[in-house]
């Protein structure tokens, strides 16, 4: 990717809607075959929460109540900051602490039904220091913005909670092993271009992905979860997949905080296949249900948005 080139557009519409396209980098894919090191990739690297001083901060934010009914979401990355629009506060708060539903406790409720524009630039000093992070970098920095316009007060907690743990299935991966990148594409020695992406109806979800690291596999089921997975795969190249199934309510409620995950059984299979009998069909992998002491964001205080 030349470095003019912005990344790609994110949207979400309505299920009502006839199908969605869902199209996004996943900032994992990009550390091509040494990126599956990582067992959780939820948080970043740092704990969720710790925002590294190095990083540049953003020195114009404008944050506003969403206006039109719809249910839409963008997400643009810019060359100098993110813009948003349509977001609930509670996908803000889930991103720039870089973990899943199950982690991000005690939200206020207008959390969750509460949707903003953010439009958020750093100075063109700090342009070139801004276009290398991460996606879940950028994401962090909004952590300064929200304890400032937001007052928001948070602590840690090691909870047991139910977690999911990726491992391959009888019978071995039914992914293909993405073929080697093009030399005359515009990518980085070693890697493959990547992308991921869901088709969203009323009936079927359908994830895509090229090039795709586990890690970014991962990343992208525990979106559909709302939970922490774990990948013990041991897998190491990067695949070309797709992935059909039927999502529960949870996931059909898209944009707002799942109902929550028991832990105690996995979903029954139905004649169009859950997420939990998709992954071995399709793709040879196995989700299964355990519980560990993880790691959680406690909100002990957060105000809606004061005026820019």
């Amino acid at each position: 990717m030349s470095e003019a080139a912005p990344r790609p557009r994110i949207e979400i519409r309505g299920l009502g809607l006839a199908c969605v396209l869902l199209l996004a980098r996943c900032a994992f894919a990009q550390a091509g075959a040494a990126a599956p090191q990582a067992t959780n990739p939820a948080p970043p690297a740092a704990p969720a929460g710790a925002v590294d001083a190095a990083m540049p901060t953003f020195d114009v934010v404008s944050i506003k109540p969403y206006g039109p009914s719809t249910l839409r979401i963008s997400i643009h990355t810019k060359p100098d900051g993110v813009a948003v629009s349509g977001m609930p506060m509670h996908m803000i708060l889930r991103e720039a602490f870089g973990v899943t539903n199950d982690r991000l406790l005690g939200e206020p409720a207008w959390v969750a039904t509460s949707r903003y524009d953010v439009d958020a630039k750093v100075t063109p000093e700090d342009a070139p220091k801004f276009k290398p992070l991460t996606d879940q970098q950028q994401w962090q920095m909004l952590l300064p913005v929200l304890e400032d316009r937001c007052a928001l007060k948070f602590h840690h907690e090691t909870r047991e909670l139910a977690v999911y743990t990726l491992v391959v299935a009888k019978g071995g991966p039914k992914m293909q092993v993405s073929k080697p990148a093009d030399p005359s594409a515009n990518s980085a020695p070693g890697q493959n271009p990547s992308s991921a992406g869901m088709s969203v109806s009323e009936k079927e979800f359908t994830m895509t992905g090229r090039g795709a690291s586990m890690a970014s596999i991962v990343r992208w089921i525990s979106m559909q979860l709302g939970s922490t997975v774990i990948d013990k795969t041991g897998l190491t190249e990067n695949y070309d997949y797709t992935l059909s199934f039927v999502p529960d309510d949870s996931m059909k409620a898209g944009i707002l905080p799942p109902g929550g995950n028991s832990g105690s059984a996995l979903p029954p299979d139905a004649e169009s296949p859950s997420i939990f009998a998709a992954l071995p069909e399709q793709l040879g992998l196995k989700l299964v249900a355990q519980k560990e002491p993880v790691d959680v964001i406690v909100i002990d205080h957060m105000d809606q948005p004061t005026a820019n």
